[in-house]
């Protein structure tokens, strides 16, 4: 199986839809005069602990993968599924980052203008603080997943066996053209 890198655009997306969707809730919390807008001070707690711990497990997986080969045969070996389940969870941190980044951000911008207001004042400071967790969360599972990648092993995938499969076509078909 062959994982691919979270595109570019992806984070972009999900800002920008979290950001629609916060100015949405934001503006109808206005209307119905609900207080919709804020975030707990547990949010970014948790958000917090839970970038530290994806990134850390990130980091044990690029320590084992890094490490030289004969290092790493005297070691325990990988646990496929625990290096899988790392990735997707980096790649979820980072696209559930970016959304919720643009999700306090849209309550931000639809909040400004009633900042004098306590209430409001105090839901602009618990979003900025919930976004810059969010948005550490984004570079986070952006760098976790890059720390994830393993390198090559000598199966078909490898670069070394691709390039040994394409000389030996090269000189088999060189072969039938000298017969």
């Amino acid at each position: 199986m062959r994982v691919r890198r979270t595109p570019w655009w992806s984070f972009v997306l999900a800002a920008v839809l979290g950001v629609l969707a916060g100015m949405g809730l934001a503006k109808y919390g206005e209307i119905s005069g609900l207080p919709l807008v804020g975030a707990p001070w547990i949010v970014p707690v948790v958000l917090a602990a839970l970038g530290i711990t994806v990134l850390y497990m990130a980091l044990q997986i690029h320590k084992y993968t890094t490490k030289d080969p004969i290092k790493r045969a005297q070691l325990k070996p990988l646990d496929p599924q625990k290096a899988f389940g790392t990735l997707v969870a980096c790649k979820a941190l980072g696209l559930a980052g970016a959304a919720l980044a643009g999700w306090y951000g849209g309550q931000i911008i639809m909040s400004l203008p009633h900042g004098e207001a306590e209430f409001y004042n105090q839901a602009i400071i618990e979003c900025a603080v919930a976004c810059v967790v969010c948005v550490a969360n984004m570079i986070v599972g952006i760098v976790g997943e890059w720390l994830c990648r393993i390198p090559p092993i000598d199966g078909p995938e490898s670069p070394a066996m691709k390039k040994a499969a394409q000389r030996n076509r090269y000189a088999a078909a060189a072969t039938k053209s000298k017969i």
